[in-house]
């Protein structure tokens, strides 16, 4: 979304001002500059005017010449309501980065603009990297930071101060103290604090203010009178002034006027303002009056948009004027073309339009609302159609700005829009009620979700039957035509996707055929050329078939799903889908096959330009768990890590869960179970319903934990909660579950029950051609046949199971089922059925001897953190310490950044930590700097 430039300017200075210089000096001392220079104080001392001062450009003097200026580079970001919002909060801050110039930021704002989802830490660890290679000192500058009162912005405000370079500084003006670990960094030395108290005017300020600025030529009493009962606030002051201004323009005894004033002058802020303002519009012109308030709702605001409210054209004129009055009004950019109030003055005339005039401010904000929607200005339009009161207006404005904000995943803001608007509003727009639906849906409501997609089939019907087109009329010419087409692509596109959302609720309650019907008839409302439309529908098909467990067409049917995505241009999706094909595949045939799917599907990734896709992730998760199954556990790891450090930016929501289940399969074979069920624990809550078929449910996976450590009792509670029998027919939908139930029976010494179960699953298998499933279901009859005391009939379900399985890719199925299986594998070896099942037997008992003596290696003392840094690790530790930035390191040293970098990991990995602060933390408690 654009940003707004004046947003990211620093406040031009007012043409009279009254310089702070014990206050700028106290900023300008501080070297290095701490983390965090809070200046916080009521509204009206002057906060923004103090750090304009600060910032602008350092003259030389006496005391600091040239030569000992450290020119400051400056990011700007005046806040509003808006950045309570996170991903707007986020898109601004990149913004007003980016603005320092060298083209930083531009990865994070690449993150920003990517069609996925994208977590809060990535953006951010792009832009302190970023940051990072800044020469010199930096400020980050956030004005009116109490107007983004959203935990979500203060979490990640808190991440970037604990992670900024050393050589960059965060700035905030706050009316309030911001939940931020300020006593952390009082405690440190990183906070430098002015407050209301710095910032009160002196009796020296308040006389250049009064006098000077606003040429009352006051004596020194009648100043410090004023400045006494203001008690130095700049607003009081100022509000004084212009009150006595007034008296003394009203001609004879002007002087005793104004003394009279002063005497009398006398009370709180609030009711100060009250009487102030009510004096300073009183002493307007009527004109000027009537400007003052039919303009007091907007912020910001412009002569053309003035003029739309008051019905003038004298607008920008106006504005000047006031501001050459001082008249509490705040240019917001260099060429004076947008302005502000103070915002206590903006409150005290809106409170008096209120009392006075009420019903002017829905027509005002109306007025507002069309002219920012006749400039494609659709989120400020949104909002001022709400202030009015015109929920129809408002719901329109939103539909045209759902496309955009959907495909920029402005989730926040949407859903509050929605929640804004009367639930019959948006029902009756079918548009906004399948937006609601989608909203559910990523919530898991699959109960809403159907609901909504009642609702939207409904306000469709009634569109066709009102008239021939299902949205009011908008204009059709001008900014907002591009959202208008985008809108009506929507429309057009929308029962076929109610269509696909039916099929996703269907596929979440496991109702194959609901999902198939609903995918076929999105397949025949799609258009031929509706690629991304036509590939759901065939995905859900093909997950219907998968759920049903025919493979076979399972697999076809996905990869036309898939050709149609590449066909649409969806790279992020194409790609994702391979971890949905590749898991049918492992199902199918085995481990070597999703193997094959995954390494090319990443190899695509890597080729793919621009920011990571983001299903890179997943990907990487996926070929973990493959590369676990096949018993390279080291490989796995690596994976596992890669995807952790892309982070959620490079995974889809509904496939979040599966790297803590890929944990736990390689902390389960690495023989930490106890890790494998926090893991799971962790995994459970982050599954989503509705996406594919739960053939491999977290409760089952834990359950077979469960089982290895020898808890019975909380297998049996999974069972009991499950209603798994005995008797239960072999569905597929239920195969993971009567295998976990078959190992809980031979478990519990009922593998005669455990047979009559496997014999099911077994002939199930093998009717359908699933191989792989086969493979395990044939090795757990074995174990069951093993305990049942029948070692022949073990032996020849574990000679088909291994015959089938290793060659596949099998080998932690086998391994993960503990000494049973190693005491049947040892007696298949003395026995052997034939000369490949004993190769097979072998190896996998070799495998097994290896993982031993990598967990015995693991376990071994390790030795002190920090040992075995070499000495240019060592050397790259020191400057690490320095205020230098990455490439002023590499310079420095004679190596590349990349070569660098890689000394730094190395550095972290060896002292056990993350950031270059907590590195050098670290290597200052071990001494080694």
């Amino acid at each position: 979304m654009p940003v707004l430039g004046t947003k990211l300017h620093v406040p031009s200075p007012r043409r009279q001002l009254v310089a702070r210089p014990r206050l700028v000096a106290r900023l300008r001392a501080a070297r290095p500059l701490p983390r965090l220079v809070l200046v916080a104080a009521p509204a009206g001392f002057g906060k923004t005017t103090l750090l304009t001062q600060w910032l602008a450009p350092e003259e030389p003097s006496a005391d600091r010449p040239a030569a000992e200026r450290h020119p400051l580079r400056v990011a700007w970001l005046s806040l509003d309501e808006g950045d309570a919002d996170l991903r707007s909060f986020l898109t601004d801050l990149v913004a007003a980065v980016r603005t320092t110039g060298d083209d930083i930021g531009a990865d994070a704002q690449a993150l920003l603009e990517s069609d996925r989802d994208v977590p809060t830490e990535d953006v951010l660890v792009s832009l302190i990297n970023g940051l990072d290679q800044l020469a010199g000192p930096t400020v980050v500058a956030l004005d009116d930071y109490h107007l983004v009162d959203a935990a979500d912005v203060h979490r990640a405000v808190s991440f970037l101060l604990d992670h900024l370079p050393p050589q960059v500084t965060l700035a905030l003006t706050t009316r309030a103290d911001p939940p931020l670990p300020l006593a952390r960094l009082r405690s440190r030395g990183d906070l430098l604090e002015l407050r209301a108290r710095d910032l009160r005017f002196t009796a020296d300020e308040a006389d250049a203010f009064l006098n000077r600025v606003m040429g009352l030529e006051l004596d020194a009493a009648h100043v410090a009178a004023l400045e006494a009962r203001t008690e130095g606030w700049a607003a009081g002051l100022q509000l004084a002034a212009l009150s006595a201004r007034g008296r003394a323009a009203d001609g004879a005894g002007s002087a005793d006027r104004v003394e009279d004033f002063v005497d009398e002058f006398t009370g709180s802020h609030r009711f100060v303002l009250d009487y102030l303002v009510e004096e300073v519009l009183e002493h307007q012109p009527e004109d000027v009056r009537d400007f003052l308030l039919a303009t007091s709702l907007l912020d910001p605001m412009t002569g053309p948009l003035c003029d739309a409210l008051t019905g003038r054209n004298d607008g920008q004129a106006v504005l000047e004027s006031l501001e050459r009055a001082n008249l509490f009004v705040v240019p917001l950019d260099d060429q004076r073309q947008w302005y502000r109030y103070h915002h206590l003055f903006a409150d005290a005339l809106r409170a008096r339009v209120l009392s006075r005039r009420p019903e002017r401010i829905p027509e005002l904000h109306a007025a507002a609302s069309r002219w920012y929607a006749e400039r494609g200005l659709l989120d400020d339009a949104v909002r001022h159609a709400a202030a009015a009161g015109d929920a129809e207006r408002t719901a329109d404005l939103v539909e045209l700005a759902v496309p955009g904000h959907k495909k920029l995943r402005h989730d926040h803001t949407l859903r509050g829009w929605l929640r804004a608007l009367p639930d019959d509003v948006v029902r009756r727009r079918a548009l906004l009620a399948t937006y609601v639906a989608w909203s559910r849906l990523s919530a898991g409501d699959l109960d809403g979700v159907e609901a909504w997609l009642d609702d939207a089939e409904q306000a469709l019907s009634a569109a066709r039957a009102a008239a021939d087109r299902p949205a009011a009329a908008q204009p059709s010419t001008g900014p907002l035509s591009a959202a208008q087409r985008e809108r009506d692509q929507e429309l057009r596109s929308l029962p076929a996707a109610i269509a696909v959302y039916r099929a996703a609720v269907a596929q979440g309650r496991g109702d194959v055929d609901g999902t198939v019907r609903n995918a076929r008839r999105a397949l025949e409302l799609g258009g031929p050329d509706d690629h991304f439309s036509r590939g759901a529908a065939d995905g859900f098909l093909g997950l219907a078939a998968w759920a049903a467990g025919d493979l076979e067409t399972a697999v076809e049917t996905f990869g036309d799903a898939i050709a149609h995505l590449h066909a649409a241009g969806h790279v992020a999706d194409e790609l994702g889908a391979t971890v949905v094909l590749a898991s049918m595949w492992l199902a199918r045939s085995g481990p070597a096959e999703a193997r094959v799917r995954y390494e090319r599907a990443l190899a695509a990734a890597e080729r793919h330009p621009g920011p990571v896709p983001s299903t890179t992730g997943d990907l990487h998760v996926g070929l973990a768990d493959v590369l676990r199954e096949e018993g390279e556990l080291d490989a796995a790891a690596q994976h596992l890590e890669t995807a952790r450090a892309l982070g959620d930016r490079a995974s889809l929501p509904e496939n979040r869960h599966r790297w803590y289940v890929a944990v736990a399969g390689l902390r389960q074979a690495e023989g930490d179970l106890d890790g494998a069920a926090e893991m799971l624990e962790q995994a459970a809550p982050l599954y989503l319903p509705g996406f594919f078929p739960d053939v491999r449910p977290i409760a089952a996976v834990t359950a077979r934990v469960r089982i290895a450590q020898g808890d019975l009792a909380g297998a049996r509670a999974w069972a009991r909660e499950r209603e798994v029998t005995v008797t239960d027919p072999a569905t597929y939908l239920a195969e993971y579950d009567q295998l976990t139930f078959a190992r809980l029976l031979v478990a519990e010494h009922r593998a005669e029950d455990g047979l009559a179960v496997l014999d099911r699953v077994v002939d199930a298998a093998r009717d359908a051609g699933r191989a792989g499933s086969l493979v395990e279901a044939r090795m757990v009859r074995g174990l069951a046949w093993h305990a049942a005391g029948d070692l022949a009939a073990a032996e020849a379900d574990l000679a088909a199971a291994l015959t089938d399985g290793v060659p596949a890719g099998f080998c932690r199925l086998f391994l993960d089922e503990g000494p049973p299986m190693e005491e049947l594998l040892r007696a298949s070896v003395r026995r052997p059925a034939s000369p490949d099942v004993d190769a097979h037997a072998e190896q996998l008992l070799a495998t097994l001897e290896q993982h031993r003596a990598r967990h015995r290696e693991a376990s071994a003392p390790a030795a002190p953190a920090g040992e075995g840094l070499s000495e240019r690790e060592l050397d790259v530790l020191r400057l690490l310490a320095t205020d230098l930035t990455g490439p002023e390191i590499a310079r420095q040293l004679y190596v590349s950044v990349n070569t660098l970098r890689t000394h730094t990991k190395h550095i972290f990995t060896k002292l056990g930590v993350n950031t270059r602060r907590a590195a050098v933390r670290r290597a200052t408690d071990l001494a080694l700097l």
